[in-house]
């Protein structure tokens, strides 16, 4: 059949099973926009406040179902706002297609109105990007697009079109959907030693990352750890891979992490690293982390292994199929006296106390996650929040919390709840932020607002940037220094004024109504909750340090 550019990226968009994206219309996406506007009973298009939050709307919407989210945007400005949601995605290998417009063929490398080479800006953080330049490339690139997105380790891909080449007629040949979602069994490495490596470990340890969840390898990885009996932690960007309070999971590690979990990081005799890719943000110094252990590196981008710690083995392959291989020589073990030398750093680890009086950030935390329920999903912002998130909420799903954890984007979670609950429309979506993130995207409430979506955003309200604060506080002789705006806005008056419902807490018992008040509004809703601001996130190492260095108090 004979279609114009637009229509086939329609129809390409329908083979890949695409339903939804996100975006926002502009001058060199018009044809597009018309294609999808007669399209609009099978695509449906969520235009956000800002391109930034379709971005991480897209975004949201593929953390929170593992598949593909698709973003729109018009040529300059409207690309280059895509940049920031982009780089998150690649941080974090969400699967992601970016679609731009731009100016008409014969007028690229004219400086035209509103050109940009958004290929070469994005270049660095996409996994690979494209501008067509013929309408008879377009199907095929489109569909290498989604194929190179979803593969291997994910990541975004960026495809740029000239309005020309939207407008251009020629032959539209349907193609049978591939399965963007089959793994590799490759599996490259001597298995069989590493196995016979752990079963010959007193003290082994697993430091598992975004690389289990996105293999959707929980299970098998929990039952490596329940055959060998080997305690575990995890990234940021893995929790709820193992259930909370499950005896082998001793929680977040790192920074913010738990003291138990640094402790038996630093103390293993073998150090089992999967799915993840020793960030700075967990191994602080390099030549001191794992120092005492062979160190085994599993994952499915080499370019990760001997990147930043150099192993003393390595398997690379998909952590599904590596797991699988590696459970036919892993033996039944028991490793009762380490576990109860990790029972007594238990004892020593951070606890902070309860009140009743003032609201205190664990609590928050901790009765969200209770009235909403095991089946939520939880997104955060950057900053303190985020850490007391990653800290108390009881994750027990691998899909079910979506942050920015490379990137650190603050700004980030607002678009990605909103796509989130777009794509899961009968789970609670809480959106967890500070009232410096918040200020960041506010803009998206107007976007939930029409589309009706009711996430609840819980904004962590300490008058602040409480995490630079802390740091200031800490590392800087209290030299508080652009680190308290002294801002004093609104925020049920602005619920209010774009349209949503907004509540303000001071103790547990009235957050708590607030919550249950929440889950039964049929659109979002703000809860502000006042918060001291000398709460710090504890423990904490310092950057270069170890868990020798830990801070307490």
């Amino acid at each position: 059949m004979i279609l114009n550019g637009s229509e086939i990226l329609v129809n390409v968009l329908l083979e890949q099973g695409v339903d939804t994206v996100f975006g926002y219309p502009g001058g060199a996406v018009l044809n597009i926009y018309d294609a999808l506007y007669k399209y609009r009973d099978q695509i449906h298009h969520y235009m956000t406040a800002h391109e930034q939050g379709a971005a991480h709307a897209a975004d949201g919407y593929a953390r929170s179902t593992g598949k593909t989210g698709v973003v729109i945007a018009t040529s300059g400005p409207g690309a280059t706002n895509l940049v920031t949601g982009i780089a998150t995605a690649y941080m974090d290998s969400v699967p992601l297609v970016a679609i731009t417009g731009n100016v008409s063929t014969p007028l690229i490398g004219c400086d035209s109105f509103q050109e940009v080479y958004i290929a070469g800006i994005t270049m660095p953080i996409t996994k690979h990007n494209f501008v067509v330049r013929k309408v008879e490339d377009l199907a095929d690139t489109l569909r290498e697009a989604f194929r190179i997105a979803s593969s291997g380790r994910p990541g975004p891909v960026l495809v740029d079109i000239p309005k020309d080449v939207t407008a251009e007629r020629t032959t539209y040949t349907p193609a049978p959907r591939t399965d963007l979602h089959e793994r590799t069994t490759d599996v490259v490495g001597n298995v069989e030693e590493i196995a016979e490596l752990i079963n010959r470990a007193e003290r082994p340890f697993v430091y598992f990352g975004g690389g289990v969840r996105l293999s959707g390898a929980s299970e098998e990885l929990r039952q490596v750890l329940l055959t060998a009996d080997i305690p575990a932690a995890y990234t940021l960007m893995a929790a709820g891979a193992l259930k909370y309070g499950e005896r082998n999971n001793l929680g977040l590690m790192g920074m913010h992490g738990c003291y138990s979990a640094n402790c038996a990081a630093n103390r293993a005799d073998v150090l089992i690293a999967i799915g993840t890719r020793f960030s700075d943000r967990v191994a602080l110094n390099t030549s001191k982390f794992g120092h005492n252990a062979k160190i085994v590196h599993i994952d499915i981008d080499s370019g990760e292994i001997n990147k930043n710690i150099i192993a003393d083995y390595s398997i690379l392959g998909d952590v599904k199929a590596v797991l699988n291989e590696m459970m036919k020589y892993i033996k039944p073990a028991k490793h009762d006296s380490w576990f109860a030398q990790i029972e007594k750093w238990k004892e020593e680890d951070y606890h902070p106390t309860d009140s009743e009086e003032v609201l205190k950030p664990h609590q928050v935390i901790e009765t969200a996650c209770r009235v909403a329920g095991e089946d939520a999903i939880f997104v955060t912002d950057v900053g303190q929040h985020q850490m007391w998130a990653a800290q108390y909420l009881h994750h027990v799903k691998p899909m079910n919390f979506l942050t920015s954890g490379g990137l650190g984007t603050m700004g980030y979670g607002y678009g990605a709840a909103i796509g989130a609950q777009i794509a899961n429309p009968e789970v609670p979506v809480v959106h967890f932020t500070s009232d410096g993130s918040l200020h960041m995207n506010m803009n998206e409430l107007c976007t939930a607002v029409s589309y009706g979506v009711p996430v609840i955003t819980v904004i962590l309200n300490n008058a602040v940037l409480g995490m630079v604060r802390q740091w200031q506080g800490v590392f800087y002789g209290q030299r508080y220094s652009s680190s308290e705006p002294e801002r004093v806005t609104d925020y049920v008056k602005v619920a209010e004024a774009f349209g949503g419902k907004g509540f303000r807490c001071k103790n547990p018992a009235e957050f708590e109504e607030a919550m249950k008040l929440a889950m039964k509004e049929k659109g979002p809703v703000w809860i502000e909750c006042e918060i001291d601001r000398e709460e710090k996130v504890l423990p904490m190492i310092p950057a270069g340090g170890t868990v020798h260095d830990t801070i307490f108090n």
